[in-house]
């Protein structure tokens, strides 16, 4: 019982914490004006860099906007306001815009760094709830995040505060994505590798079993040939093509299995009568994500998909299996 007790005060804590960020958020909502607009505008006409600094967890939030910037189309970087003390400022250019993270606005690492930074003529943009701080007064715009108070018992530890510019960090990242007409194309260029930039590149001519591999049969073939076929190329299914390569039909281990439950001898059957005639296909050019969504989409999902190209010819087969192999 006592177990249980912690448990529920665990949980009422977990809750709690929850509901005030989630309310440092709503706060902020609330507070974005014609400023964040400006912050937009100048952070697209930036012609060098956008440097992100803060200090402390304020710093590691700079860091974390400073990579969403750079991902998504905005050259940012991020540095460390006390290394820039010591030799960091030296990448600080004319024509640089500075967005500094710091809930009070009075870090004395960030604020000493102010003044060089304006003999250098970088532009400072503020992401504070303080309006009212030095580097509010140094900046040439202000973007307020007010915050009540932060989720820690004693209202130390950053907590809301931090949600709050993370928060504002991810709005200035997307509405410069719309700003620029940053599209899918583009965030694929910046992220070719990982599931996500498979996802966004590879396409089914980079995966699909074609050439040599590629399992066909001609429409006037026997049965054995085909069984054969399938068998040789072990891709479980076997393109049916006129004299052209044209695709008439596929075959596939279910089409097998439904003669053979019918009690029909597969051998005397001509592969009009075991093919499917109109099965769905995919493009090589199309994205392998996309024969995920097809294979996977349906009621009843299939394993193998014919690939053809503008001209009806069956290029290529592509299976499941291999899609899941490449982590899609």
């Amino acid at each position: 019982m006592a177990r249980s007790r912690g448990d529920a005060e665990i949980i009422r804590e977990i809750r709690r914490v929850v509901r005030l960020e989630a309310r440092a958020v709503s706060r902020l909502d609330g507070a974005v004006d014609g400023r964040w607009a400006a912050a937009v505008r100048l952070l697209a006409s930036c012609r060098g860099n956008v440097i992100l600094t803060g200090v402390g967890k304020s710093g590691l939030i700079a860091q974390k906007i400073a990579a969403t910037l750079a991902s998504t189309g905005t050259a940012a970087i991020h540095l460390d306001a006390t290394e820039a003390l010591h030799g960091g400022l030296g990448l600080v250019r004319r024509g640089d815009v500075l967005l500094a993270v710091g809930k009070s606005g009075e870090s004395d690492e960030l604020n000493a760094l102010l003044p060089r930074l304006r003999a250098i003529g970088a532009k400072i943009v503020a992401l504070t709830a303080n309006a009212g701080s030095t580097l509010a007064k140094a900046s040439a715009v202000v973007l307020l995040t007010p915050v009540e108070a932060e989720a820690c018992p004693h209202n130390l530890a950053p907590t809301c505060s931090t949600t709050a510019a993370l928060a504002a960090g991810d709005a200035l990242a997307v509405a410069l994505m719309k700003v620029r007409g940053f599209g899918r194309k583009n965030f694929a260029l910046n992220h070719p590798g990982g599931r996500l930039g498979r996802r966004l590149t590879l396409k089914v001519s980079d995966i699909m079993r074609g050439g040599a591999d590629n399992p066909v049969v001609r429409g006037g073939a026997s049965a054995q040939a085909m069984l054969l076929e399938m068998t040789r190329k072990r891709a479980g299914a076997v393109s049916v093509v006129d004299a052209r390569g044209r695709l008439l039909g596929l075959v596939t281990d279910y089409d097998i299995r439904r003669c053979l439950e019918k009690g029909l001898d597969i051998r005397r059957l001509p592969l009009k009568s075991i093919m499917n005639p109109r099965p769905t296909t995919i493009a090589p050019t199309a994205l392998a994500a996309r024969a995920v969504e097809i294979m996977e989409g349906r009621k009843n999902p299939f394993n193998v998909l014919p690939v053809k190209d503008s001209r009806g010819r069956a290029v290529g087969l592509i299976q499941i299996h291999d899609l899941r192999a490449r982590g899609l």
